[in-house]
């Protein structure tokens, strides 16, 4: 190594290890605020409060909440303090996508007096003070209401209005599990962690090392392990509880400490939910009951691959032809780049001003008519975003003029559009808040999207609202901010409602908060690094789809190879074809299959780029072909339960050993197939942990008998991932004997 690349790489060491004394600094100034509590001697002895179907029992320093059908689970308790407040003040960054939270806490409130209870039905009140450092006192209720057979009800408030700092803290034991909080990358099991929710960009590298640290210093665009286009303040436990905030404030869960889980919100009030079942599913379900449930995708989604490329007209066609001659099954054509394409310092991004380039997609009338002869359908598109297309010179409509001359971008507080950089250009952002704004925006996607054809299209970004924003509905930034991507999905979703070809359309997006189940159609996992890991690789794509599907993402996948790409004197991250193939098996046992050539095309390989590319995607698009009755009674049981299509292990068997791993490298589809990926380069052969019972290995038909905590060798050539079904599952069979009819089981 030469000396001048040994001072790059020992200032990017320091430079990172900076930054994780940082980031210790931070996490040691946010530090739980626990609150003590004075109970008077009136209140010190035991009292039982029945509210419908459920208990609560006060033991004089604290109470515990059950079910009047289980009364021997806690579903919620608390020992002591359990509420705090405080006043605080956060000074938000907003840069490319990426939050930066600065949160000064000014006043706390930590003497917590409990002095009374109020019982009305099945509603119970809980009042009494709370004293501040600073000599003032405020009122505060807990409220806790019976909500059916989902569970119950809360909700907190503090009279004070200086007070904008939530302090709730509740028992929870040493060895208890915590999953969901959305799509989470990194981590499954949220115990003894702190976890921000706050929808922004999901970063580059996230942690692995030096894109992280280079990305940081280039653009402070690296991540961190937590953050997410999709976190959810929601979570189940080991121990069959379930948690669900309602609030869209910027919030913590701190789960660092053995025995008590603490809250804060950034608000005043606080109204939450608190499930109730036997099994994850039945908490799942619950909690799907009160966000919303994805509906079943379009038929024809379920055919074959979506190909994503870009390049025009006559690229298409090239690609198309060379992958018909191997039999891929194509469902759908995703040409991201129908509103042309421009090159920035990120790589080939597009110009986001939603019509069609008919110069870059010439002839695009006869184009649609070949492709709808092969029974492909085209997919597009879009984001809440426009530029300025001046600079390109178009003759078309100028969406961002003729926004910004509507009044229907963004403001600052200077009263002007709010421009955005994105990476080397700047962008307006639509006020969704605005209902007119809302209504032309629709009209554009109907008028420009949806009348060249597209049957679907990926719905991007949703995730950048600063903080600092001015609205048209005059409601604090600061609230919508998470929200915004619900308002996204909800406009993209009224699109598809609203147009005659309704039952065949969908759309996917990557930004998402609590209600967005009920409002999108379809998600993916945002923008993964080309890379294996589980910071921002493959194995990061498998985690967030388990831990998002616990929130209610029933329908989600991921970009076959991941997206981002960088060229780099340190590093290059760029994708090869080990990893593009085995990306190809993961997303083959998933709610949709499709490609993405990522931000630098021409540095990373790509499905139709060799003849062993080609052949392995043609095989993995058919056996995805023939798992499409399977997923349609999983999509209707995802509708109907909210339960999702890939799920972990803990979901169907959570006492057994193979699902109590730390990190998870398998998962289910449905209740009858287990898949274990190859998630590492030049693996042959994998130890798959099973759970008890007899299953059955999909290439070779081989039956094992599997013992609790037994693990079953298994070879893995290419093209055969680790993928047992069942003994008793019709839906496994059917799949071999049809991949045996395919020619893609070979008879021994």
């Amino acid at each position: 190594m030469g000396r001048v690349m040994k001072a790059v790489v020992a200032v990017t060491a320091v430079a990172a290890a900076a930054w994780v004394g940082h980031d210790s600094w931070q996490s040691w100034l946010k530090r739980p605020v626990w609150s003590e509590l004075v109970v008077p001697p009136a209140l010190a002895s035991a009292r039982e409060f029945t509210l419908g179907d459920y208990r609560l029992d006060w033991r004089g320093a604290g109470f515990v909440v059950t079910s009047q059908a289980d009364p021997k689970k806690a579903l919620w308790a608390v020992q002591g303090g359990f509420l705090a407040a405080g006043k605080g003040h956060a000074q938000v960054e907003e840069h490319r996508g990426a939050l930066f939270v600065d949160e000064r806490r000014q006043v706390l409130c930590q003497k917590q007096s409990l002095e009374s209870f109020t019982q009305q039905g099945e509603r119970l009140t809980l009042r009494g003070h709370l004293e501040c450092d600073d000599g003032s006192v405020s009122g505060y209720a807990l409220i806790v209401q019976a909500d059916g057979q989902r569970g119950l009800r809360l909700a907190v408030a503090v009279d004070d209005e200086r007070l904008n700092r939530l302090y709730l803290s509740w028992q929870s034991e040493p060895d208890e599990a915590f999953y969901g909080f959305g799509e989470q990358f990194t981590e499954f099991n949220l115990k003894r962690w702190r976890l921000p929710i706050l929808v922004q960009e999901q970063g580059i590298g996230r942690g692995l090392e030096p894109i992280t640290t280079g990305a940081n210093l280039n653009a402070r665009a690296g991540g961190d392990w937590w953050t997410s286009y999709a976190p959810v303040p929601h979570y189940l436990s080991s121990y069959m509880r379930s948690f669900f905030s309602e609030s869209s404030a910027y919030q913590v869960f701190d789960l660092r400490a053995d025995d008590k889980v603490q809250l804060e919100v950034h608000a005043s009030t606080l109204a939450a939910r608190i499930y109730q079942g036997a099994d994850p599913a039945a908490l799942i379900e619950a909690h799907t009951s009160v966000v919303g449930r994805m509906p079943p995708l379009p038929d024809w989604t379920q055919r074959g691959a979506i190909l994503g490329m870009q390049g025009g007209t006559a690229q298409v066609r090239k690609v198309l032809a060379e992958l018909k001659q191997v039999d891929v099954p194509l469902a759908g054509l995703w040409v991201q780049d129908w509103v042309g394409q421009r090159t920035t310092t990120f790589g080939k991004q597009l110009w986001w001003s939603w019509t069609l380039d008919q110069q870059h997609y010439n002839d695009w009338p006869t184009l649609q008519a070949e492709l709808a002869a092969d029974n492909i359908r085209t997919l597009a598109y879009v984001n809440p975003f426009l530029v300025d297309v001046s600079e390109k010179g178009a003759d078309g409509r100028n969406l961002y003029q003729e926004a910004l001359k509507a009044d229907y971008l963004v403001k600052d507080h200077s009263g002007q559009p709010l421009a955005l950089l994105n990476t080397s250009f700047s962008a307006g952002l639509v006020d969704l808040t605005n209902p007119a704004a809302r209504t032309w925006l629709k009209a554009v996607l109907q008028d420009e999207m949806l009348a060249q054809g597209f049957s679907g299209w990926m719905a991007d970004f949703g995730e950048a609202l600063p903080f600092e924003s001015v609205l048209h509905s005059g409601e604090s930034a600061e609230l919508v901010h998470n929200r915004f991507p619900e308002l996204w999905a909800e406009l993209n979703r009224e699109v598809v409602e609203e147009h005659p070809r309704r039952d065949e359309l969908f759309f996917y997006t990557r930004a998402a908060y609590s209600r967005s189940p009920g409002l999108t159609t379809a998600m993916w996992l945002g923008d993964q690094l080309v890379t294996w890991d589980r910071h921002d690789g493959l194995h990061s794509a498998l985690l967030g789809l388990l831990s998002g599907g616990l929130s209610g993402f029933s329908l989600n996948h991921s970009d076959i190879g991941g997206y981002t790409t960088i060229s780099h004197p340190i590093s290059d991250y760029h994708r090869d074809e080990e990893l593009l193939l085995r990306w190809m098996e993961f997303s083959a046992f998933t709610a949709l299959f499709r490609t993405h050539e990522g931000n630098r095309p021409d540095d990373n390989a790509q499905p139709w780029g060799t003849p062993e590319s080609q052949q392995q995607f043609a095989r993995m698009a058919q056996v995805y072909a023939a798992l499409a009755d399977y997923r349609r009674t999983l999509m209707a049981e995802a509708a109907r339960r909210g339960l999702p299509l890939v799920r972990p292990l803990w979901l169907h068997y959570p006492s057994d050993p193979a699902s109590h791993v730390p990190v998870p490298e398998s998962f289910m589809l449905g209740s009858d197939l287990l898949i274990a990926p190859v998630l590492a380069p030049s693996v042959e052969g994998l130890d798959v942990a099973l759970p008890a019972g007899q299953w059955v290995h999909l290439w070779s038909g081989e039956r094992h008998q599997v013992n609790a905590g037994d693990k079953v060798r298994t070879a893995v050539p290419m093209g055969e991932p680790a993928v047992f079904y069942r003994a008793d599952s019709e839906a496994g069979r059917a799949l071999r004997e049809q991949l045996i009819a395919q020619g893609l089981i070979s008879q021994k």
